[in-house]
């Protein structure tokens, strides 16, 4: 499962209910439609948690000096842009109902 677009999708920053009739027109399976989307939330999620430790490792360091006041402000400048981000769940919902999302079902095919 992988989005179709690297633009990210406009998301609400809070939870929005759903009608699920919405949720199963792709699949006509709502279980299928949620699985789906939990697998994207859980790319979307390991993606944006490596992006993280990325940024924020190149802040460690062994020796102590002034600087560090200075770096721990970027690292918590870093931090609250990650924690203002819409949580992952609500943007795979988002991509999967804007058709953004590609999944199959190998046993359908088959």
């Amino acid at each position: 499962m992988t989005a179709n677009n690297t633009n990210k999708p406009v998301v609400a920053s809070s939870t929005v209910t759903r009608d699920l009739r919405e949720l199963d027109v792709n699949t006509n399976n709502i279980y299928e439609s949620l699985v789906i989307m939990s697998k994207r939330a859980n790319q979307i999620s390991n993606n944006i948690k490596e992006e993280l430790h990325q940024k924020l490792s190149e802040f460690a360091s062994s020796n102590d000096n002034l600087e560090e006041v200075f770096e721990n402000r970027e690292q918590i400048e870093i931090s609250k842009y990650y924690e203002k981000l819409p949580k992952p769940s609500l943007v795979a919902v988002q991509e999967f109902l804007d058709d953004k999302v590609y999944y199959r079902n190998p046993t359908k095919e088959a």
